[in-house]
């Protein structure tokens, strides 16, 4: 199977945040898979290659963050063998890209609730964050047993009743999630397979994200689109609720 390659170092890109972190919904597996008559795993290992070619492309693209929804807190509810096989599927890819990451300067996390895992799949996530600690320049970061609801619920159990500031409930908010080192907000967010809706995902990182959906399902996604949904990140005007005031045309230019 092939392994994973990220160059070694980050295109220079003045046009873009630095760091820059895109945050991505991997949607469509299931779909995929039952179009073309198969099981719904079989969307789930074709996911594994679009994860692939998804990390190799974001560091040329000017990517520093990549943070990718790989297992909800209400995925929990579905069918125990497909949760079964996900967590399989999760403990593998672990096991088999930690080492290339790390020597391709890809530091890996998990982020979101690590009291549900069995033994076996944290071992994996302690094993593959603790070998890619030092790398850089690029973080990965995969989110697992992930609710934006319970993360901040459970940080603004741990701020207690008296006033918190947004500096440190995202503190508190990261240590409830397990995101160590802490991750800049996101910039940009995209989902696959033409769903429309955030899905308890980082509700409180994308405040100011600008948001790009795309009707390709996940197994399909490639270095292409997500070239494309950085280049519509780039057209777009992140005012963050200021006004920006734009040079007016001189009397000259306007009577051309």
């Amino acid at each position: 199977m092939r392994r994973t390659t990220v160059p070694a170092s980050t295109s220079e890109r003045p046009d873009l945040p630095v760091p820059f972190h895109v945050a991505i919904i991997m949607d469509g597996n299931g779909r995929w898979a039952t179009a073309r008559g198969k099981r719904r795993i079989s969307g789930h290992r074709a996911g594994v290659d679009a994860v692939r070619r998804t990390l190799e492309a974001a560091p040329d693209l000017g990517i520093t963050t990549l943070t990718l929804y790989a297992f909800s807190s209400d995925n929990w509810s579905r069918p125990p063998r497909e949760v079964s096989s996900l967590m399989r599927l999760l403990e593998s890819y672990l096991h088999r890209e930690s080492s290339e990451c790390a020597r391709k300067g890809v530091r890996m996390s998990v982020i979101g609730r690590r009291d549900r895992l069995e033994p076996r799949v944290l071992a994996a996530i302690e094993w593959a964050e603790r070998i890619t600690e030092s790398a850089r320049p690029f973080h990965l970061r995969i989110a697992v047993d992930y609710s934006a609801r319970h993360a901040i619920a459970a940080a603004a159990s741990a701020a207690g009743g008296g006033p918190v500031d947004s500096e440190r409930f995202g503190l508190l908010l990261n240590r409830a999630i397990h995101s160590d080192p802490p991750a800049p907000d996101v910039d940009l967010l995209v989902r696959t397979s033409g769903e429309k809706r955030l899905s308890d995902f980082l509700l409180w990182e994308c405040a100011y994200a600008e948001l790009v959906f795309t009707d390709r399902l996940w197994p399909d996604f490639g270095r292409d689109d997500l070239a494309q949904a950085v280049a519509e990140f780039r057209a777009r005007d992140r005012r963050f609720g200021r006004v920006v005031e734009r040079a007016q045309p001189s009397l000259a230019s306007s009577n051309r």
